[in-house]
């Protein structure tokens, strides 16, 4: 394929699982991956399951429907590899191996590996890791015939369990009695006594109804960010939500913003089991995931050199170099800001660094809309290792360097997601490349002639001016602003001689 004018090569995986199927298709070999397709259908291919033994005879039908259509879409996308991944329904169907043999003939030459439940813990977690690497706690995967949960330490796998407890096995467990359903849920889980050692840990939470009832909480709090990755919450206010949601009424959920309706009747089961892992694990915080399973394939295929770069870095280096005009300047910017932020602690540098990469985003931007359309860019960017902070934080401070006023309208959902030293950070940051980029014209060249250094109680701008830079009006004035944000005063040296100059 024309891999030059794509991206990349293209790689698909189908997720067949329990209560839907998925197509992803991804584009380039990278550390944080890129869904170029997606596309769902639920088709409870395990209701019924439970009393049969048999896959749900229309949920099969449709599956083989979709199968179809997911083939052709690969083949015309040159997708390859190209996998169907089946879960616990055809796992563990007395029919399942008919199933396989139909899409067999169905789909020639197109493997469908089913997983065990280790083997789909496994995945999922190396999903949930390439977005959040540093994973600490209990990683729970539900679908709709099974649960996996894998203990995580600083990002790595330990021990996996796969229990089926998924949200349409769980309710034909429970013939339906919810009451019933925590009765079992709390059984299952009382059986693995490593659970209470994340205690204080995060909870991390992947799977379609694990989703759904992010949403939900999102749009009942109103929050600013309709971006599911990497949503937390406590795990209090997880617990009250949890509650509330296994209790409704089936009109009342219907009321609720952001429902998927044909989830609507897995949600209370859902919620219970959140309930019930939340009671057993003694879990700090509610995360969740974007990620999972298919992600994890994906990464299977990434040569171990990508796989290693730092996620946030590799995400800033990509848009720097699709929306930059120099890929030189943003390792100079990062040691000429060096000064002005000698203290920082490791992850607020790697900050400071992502921001420098992404700080010409707008370039190509009109001018009047350069600050708000980079703000969005990267308040919305799809990079799976990017957290709501960071998203925040780097789409304020590019905002700033593009000379948005702090007050705009559109930088509401920074304010709402970052706190106040955040948001002076922020704004100091913002200046300094502002003022970088002021008498730099963009390139590293005119940069290093001038350096900033911190001699409180003055902010100090050294320039060398056969170097190209000149402290001109703009100048004076930026320095000022910068120096009020760190209360200082400003003060210009040129040519080695001290000009005594203030904004």
């Amino acid at each position: 394929m024309d891999a030059h004018l794509s991206g990349g090569p293209r790689l698909a995986v189908v997720d067949l699982g329990s209560n839907s199927v998925r197509l992803v298709v991804f584009e380039g070999l990278r550390r944080n991956p890129l869904v170029i397709f997606n596309e769902k259908a639920v088709l409870r291919l395990g209701e019924g399951l439970e009393a049969s033994g048999l896959l749900n005879p229309a949920g099969a039908r449709d599956a083989l429907v979709i199968l179809r259509r997911y083939g052709a879409i690969a083949r015309a996308m040159r997708a390859e590899p190209f996998e169907i991944l089946a879960t616990a329904a055809v796992r563990e169907a007395r029919n399942g191996g008919e199933f396989r043999e139909e899409v067999a003939r169905l789909l020639p030459g197109v493997p469908l590996r089913v997983l065990s439940g280790e083997e789909e813990a496994a995945l999922s977690a190396e999903g949930v890791l390439a977005g959040i690497p540093h994973a600490d706690g209990v990683l729970a995967d539900i679908g709709g015939g099974s649960l996996e949960l894998v203990t995580l330490r600083q990002g790595s796998p330990l021990g996996a369990d796969s229990l089926g407890l998924g949200v349409i096995r769980l309710a034909e467990k429970a013939g339906h009695d919810r009451d019933r359903a925590r009765l079992l849920v709390g059984e299952a889980l009382a059986r693995l006594p490593h659970l209470p050692e994340n205690a204080g840990r995060d909870l991390f939470l992947v799977g379609g109804t694990f989703r759904a009832l992010a949403r939900i909480h999102m749009g009942l709090i109103r929050y600013p960010l309709a971006i599911v990755h990497h949503y937390a919450i406590g795990a209090a206010e997880a617990r009250d939500f949890a509650v509330k949601i296994s209790e409704m009424t089936p009109k009342a959920l219907e009321r609720l913003p952001n429902l998927p309706r044909r989830r609507a009747a897995d949600l209370p089961y859902a919620a219970i089991v959140l309930r019930r892992l939340l009671r057993a694990s003694g879990v700090a915080r509610v995360v969740f995931s974007a990620n999972g399973l298919r992600e994890g394939w994906y990464l299977r295929h990434v040569p171990g050199e990508i796989r290693a770069e730092e996620p946030l870095l590799a995400a800033a280096h990509e848009l720097g170099a699709a929306f930059g005009r120099d890929a030189r300047l943003p390792p100079a910017l990062a040691r000429w800001t060096e000064p002005l932020f000698a203290d920082d602690t490791p992850p607020e540098r790697l900050l400071r660094e992502a921001a420098c990469w992404v700080s010409d985003i707008g370039s190509r931007d009109h001018p009047e809309y350069r600050a708000e359309n980079a703000f969005l860019r990267l308040l919305r960017l799809p990079g799976v290792s990017v957290d709501h902070y960071t998203r925040a934080f780097l789409a304020l401070t590019v905002a700033l360097r593009y000379e948005a006023d702090l007050r705009a309208p559109f930088l509401a959902p920074a304010h709402a997601l970052l706190p106040p030293q955040a948001v002076r950070r922020a704004e100091q940051l913002g200046l300094a490349l502002r003022l970088a980029y002021t008498f730099s014209a963009g390139t590293p060249e005119l940069l290093a002639a001038t350096a900033i250094a911190l001699e409180p109680p003055r902010l100090v701008l050294r320039i060398d001016q056969a170097g190209g830079a000149f402290a001109g009006e703009a100048v004076l004035r930026q320095l000022a602003r910068l120096a009020e944000s760190r209360g200082l005063a400003p003060h210009v040296i040129e040519d080695g001689l001290e000009a005594g100059r203030r904004g």
